[in-house]
């Protein structure tokens, strides 16, 4: 399997009774479908997957699933927030092998070394890679785009840009995909930079980039789902609430994000 493309880290919506909302979820998954997206990331930091049960994240990934019939990959984010979830997960990460001969699924490595603590360089990557056949992929959030061809150097697994801030930097380098939260806002536009980079037309995918970029540096900040939820509200879609003990937007955020938003156009909601 491969996930090269736009792939769009989604949120998950709640009710108003504090539920998760899968046809609201459902929803979401099918308008980025219709923009052309190439993949879905479900339970991941962008879907507030350490504040949902065990079986909310059931739930969550079997309703993307749903939507999306097969059209695309499905990713299910693994980590966790709690220390008892922590503890579980943590439990078959140390031995990938004993992950990926569980699920019988491949697996993509994700490098974060600013939410993890940990940097995890090309050359263990690469020893990673060796020993465990599951791994097919890596998620690169270290924001080094030198990184990029180090690990094409070092390896043979597919490369995907994890950052906001440095997707048309990660796709020069040689990135094939880019998991996304301005996906699940603009994700037409995010196609577009893609297409372009894809057929060498960077005069055209540095002007999309430049209307993607102030609403993609919201990505690295504490607060990146809650702007990324508002901004989706602004467009039409479900973004909504998110769960304690995650804080509401002040008033100078929301402008700061209004802002960003008027520089992608009115086309975003269309």
């Amino acid at each position: 399997m491969r996930f090269p493309g736009i792939i769009p880290a989604v949120t998950t919506p709640f009710a108003a009774s504090g539920a998760v909302d899968t046809e609201a979820l459902q929803a979401n998954v099918r308008a980025l479908l219709d923009a052309g997206v190439h993949g879905i990331v479900g339970t991941g930091t962008m879907g507030e997957a350490g504040s949902l049960s065990t079986r909310e994240r059931r739930d969550v990934i079997a309703a993307i699933a749903e939507a999306v019939e097969g059209r695309v990959p499905v990713i299910a984010g693994v980590s966790a927030g709690t220390a008892e979830q922590a503890g579980a997960y943590a439990a078959h990460a140390a031995d990938y092998a004993a992950v990926g001969a569980d699920t019988g699924l491949p697996l993509m490595v994700y490098n974060n070394p600013e939410a993890s603590g940990v940097d995890m360089p090309a050359a263990l990557i690469a020893r990673i890679a060796e020993r465990v056949e599951a791994v097919v992929a890596v998620k690169e959030c270290s924001g080094d785009v030198r990184r990029i061809p180090a690990l094409l150097h070092a390896t043979d697994l597919e490369v995907l840009v994890g950052g906001d801030d440095w997707a048309l930097e990660g796709f020069c380098a040689g990135a094939t995909g880019w998991v996304t939260g301005v996906a699940d806002v603009a994700p037409a536009q995010c196609v577009a930079l893609y297409e372009h980079c894809r057929a060498g037309e960077l005069d055209a995918a540095r002007e999309v980039y430049r209307r993607l970029l102030p609403l993609g540096r919201f990505d690295m900040t504490p607060k990146l789902v809650q702007y990324f939820k508002a901004a989706m509200d602004e467009v039409g879609l479900t973004g909504g609430p998110t769960r304690a003990p995650r804080l509401p937007l002040t008033d100078a955020e929301r402008a700061d994000l209004r802002a960003a938003l008027a520089e992608l156009g009115a086309e975003v909601a269309a």
